[in-house]
């Protein structure tokens, strides 16, 4: 083989390397879901109730999963939501998202889409502005799993 062929043979390896879909593996994560919350809530109590979690129960796409969280709440002055946390068991990143409210919201409710990584449980806490939280939990079962590295 001549320099030339070497050289050539050498690029199509590199090409193709570099080309090559990486293992499907699953970013680490970056804390546990419990200090997630923790970091949410504080070391205050988080009670059942008050909040809905709309989810589908069987997803056939992780990459895009709606989810409706909503807040039994008067949206006053005296007595709003805060702040909406939705935090998950297995995604890289535990907090979903985290949405501040105001009385002249009108409706504490909130409509988005997320992607889940695997099957898991999903948590909503809803922060009041009397400074209790609430929550509510629901299951997915994920048949394509999304947030994969490749």
């Amino acid at each position: 083989m001549d320099r030339r062929g070497a050289l050539a043979g050498l690029a199509g390896t590199v090409l193709v390397i570099a080309l090559r879909p990486a293992a499907a593996a699953t970013l680490p994560r970056t804390e546990t879901t419990e200090s997630a919350i923790r970091r949410f809530a504080g070391d205050n109590p988080i009670r059942p109730g008050r909040v809905t979690l709309d989810l589908p129960p069987l997803v056939e796409n992780g990459n895009t999963v709606p989810l409706t969280v909503s807040v039994e709440s008067a949206m006053t002055p005296e007595d709003h939501v805060r702040r909406i946390g939705v935090f998950n068991e297995r995604n890289p990143q535990p907090n979903v998202v985290t949405v501040h409210l105001r009385p002249g919201a009108g409706r504490a409710q909130v409509s988005t889409r997320i992607r889940l990584a695997d099957t898991q449980r999903i948590t909503a806490i809803a922060e009041m502005s009397d400074g209790t939280y609430w929550s509510a939990s629901a299951d997915a079962i994920v048949t394509l799993a999304a947030c994969l590295e490749g």
